[in-house]
């Protein structure tokens, strides 16, 4: 009937309307601008060159062009579904965004009153955007837009929530997100994909096949993020030679993550060619490893060797563990995030735990609690410590090690039980979820060009496929 279709039409601009309204109001009474912005708070005599936006927006424009650009390309392998990975990427990037804004800025006028805001905190919002784009890879196609808001909406708070409890209160050393945003994202995105679809659903379907075109789309967002993920890494590194480890050992973990591909993904493939699914991800997989230790004193060899590993361990989780997972668990995972984010992120959090084990003092110098700020000794009273501000009584190396296990443990339980409810949320009637029939479609969805509606359809199948978008 019109009335269905027309609350289906309006539930989307309206959530939105709704939103942008209320953040705008948020802003306007509580946000105003930080030291670095505030022209009233600059000294006659500061240095323009010192603004701290010199350091920053050179990370922070290489994040937007991964984020906006590149992740959406790597997510349109499915050929119908080209415009819908591009423009959803595109709408939650931001929408998660200024919803991290707008909660991060409430917990701080909660404690400090007046939310001062800057170029940095929207880099740690995009940040958290991050988890959403990646989580929604799992259900990418089977989900309408407004399921995919919701579950941003659900997402975010869970993510705060999870990384406030990994860094701030475990003091769990995790630079390049490998355990708050990879694992996480991974492992909630796989929870809610399993509370959503039913046991019985089918697994595989025609429209998600990849083409040529399609595949070569993918492959250029694959070689976009590749060249950004150093600055992902380093972006909120301390500043000096850490940051410069950092960009160094991500670069290394990513080059041996191309030639590992290209290594074993022909043998495993049928006549020894390659599979484009695992040069698109595999290559890629050192970047989520690297994250945990990028900033240790790790050796340049152990960067080229973690690489290596996680390189493998997704392209062996592809040929083998998601078809075991789809088939004995009924677990879908669209965009493969379990073999990209979960494995490799997996090898990356025991791969930091090892570093930790093995550090020392001599190595670091007087680096050594800037690195480690939690292993400060009692009373932060060392020869070593320099002048470094926040050295804390301090943990040895085998308990920060257990801190490092137990933040891996907050991050996977915590994410599997926040997806397993968002996507119980999501299974509510009203949401407008497309059948299967439907799904992998732009044109349920986008205004394109279809030769369909500007002629009479040839056959009684085309009519039934018709009838059904109509009534969708």
């Amino acid at each position: 009937s019109q009335r269905p279709r027309q609350g289906l039409r309006c539930r989307l601009p309206a959530s939105l309307g709704l939103f942008q309204g209320a953040l705008l109001l948020f802003f306007a009474l509580f946000v105003s601008y930080d030291e670095h912005t505030d022209a009233a708070s600059q000294a006659v005599d500061t240095d323009p060159g010192a603004n701290q936006l010199y350091g920053v927006f050179p990370f922070f424009q290489d994040v937007q062009v991964m984020l906006a650009v590149a992740l959406g390309l790597l997510l349109a392998f499915m050929p119908r579904y080209g415009l819908g990975a591009l423009a959803y990427n595109f709408l939650l990037l931001n929408f998660s965004t200024q919803w991290a804004l707008a909660l991060q800025g409430l917990l701080y006028h909660f404690h400090h009153g007046k939310v001062h805001l800057g170029l940095r905190n929207v880099l740690t919002a995009e940040f958290a955007a991050v988890t959403v784009l990646i989580s929604v890879g799992a259900v990418l196609g089977r989900t309408s837009p407004f399921q995919l808001l919701l579950a941003a909406f659900c997402e975010i708070p869970v993510y705060l929530a999870s990384e406030w409890a990994i860094i701030t209160w475990l003091k769990v050393l995790d630079v390049g997100g490998t355990i708050t945003i990879h694992v996480f994202s991974c492992y909630f995105g796989l929870g809610m994909s399993k509370a959503l679809f039913r046991p019985g659903k089918q697994l595989g379907h025609p429209k998600e096949n990849p083409t040529y075109q399609s595949d070569l789309l993918s492959l250029a967002g694959m070689l976009s993020l590749w060249v950004f993920w150093p600055s992902f890494v380093a972006a909120l590194c301390q500043p000096g030679d850490a940051q410069h480890r950092a960009v160094l050992h991500t670069i290394l973990a990513l080059s041996a993550s191309v030639l590992t591909t290209f290594l074993a993904s022909g043998p495993l493939e049928s006549r020894g060619k390659l599979s484009l699914g695992h040069l698109q991800n595999a290559s890629l997989a050192g970047g989520v490893a690297i994250g945990a230790l990028a900033d240790m004193m790790i050796t340049p060899a152990a960067a080229l060797a973690l690489g290596s590993l996680s390189s493998l361990a997704c392209v062996l989780g592809f040929k083998f563990l998601a078809p075991f997972l789809a088939r004995r668990l009924g677990l879908l995972d669209q965009c493969g995030i379990h073999n990209l984010h979960g494995l490799p992120g997996l090898i990356g959090a025991v791969a930091g735990v090892v570093a930790i084990l093995v550090a020392s003092e001599e190595t670091y110098g007087h680096r050594f609690y800037q690195v480690f700020p939690a292993r400060g000794p009692p009373g932060g009273n060392s020869s070593l410590a320099g002048s470094w501000p926040e050295v804390m009584p301090g943990r040895s190396a085998s308990e920060q090690a257990l801190f490092q296990a137990a933040g891996l443990a907050v991050a996977i339980g915590g994410s599997l039980l926040g997806g397993f409810l968002t996507g119980t949320l999501l299974r509510l009637p009203g949401l407008a979820q497309p059948p299967q029939e439907l799904c992998f479609d732009d044109a349920l969805y986008f205004k394109i060009p279809d030769p369909a509606e500007t002629s009479e359809p040839d056959n009684p199948a085309e009519e039934a496929h018709l009838a059904l978008k109509e009534r969708v």
